[in-house]
């Protein structure tokens, strides 16, 4: 211990190391946390918003004939639509008023 202080002199500079630009410091201590940030974009967010434009895509596309599977699981041909809710016929002389956004999917049509 005493000879490491005595093995230094009270004039001599520390050994200098690359000159360090604060800029570029602060840019790799914040690069983990952008790069976080960046994943969970492509990961997370990206995907659920393409979803949503082609949920939103289908269900401007339904007409009337249509097809459809609500989020019950109830299958039926859209018999009227407007732009809150969808008529279904369900069974013959069953008709159930559904909101658009309960309709999941549209089947493709039988015999095409």
């Amino acid at each position: 211990m005493w000879t490491d202080a005595l093995a230094q002199t009270p004039g001599a500079a520390a050994p200098a190391g690359p000159p360090t630009n604060p800029i570029i410091a602060s840019i790799i201590q914040f690069a983990p946390i952008l790069l976080i940030f960046a994943v969970m974009y492509l990961l997370l967010i990206r995907p659920q918003q393409q979803r949503q434009k082609q949920m939103d895509a289908m269900l401007k596309s339904i007409k009337k004939g249509d097809r459809v599977v609500t989020t019950g699981g109830i299958m039926g041909t859209v018999i009227g639509i407007d732009d809150q809710k969808a008529v279904l016929r369900i069974a013959d002389d069953v008709k159930v008023e559904f909101t658009k956004a309960s309709i999941v999917q549209v089947l493709p049509e039988i015999g095409s």
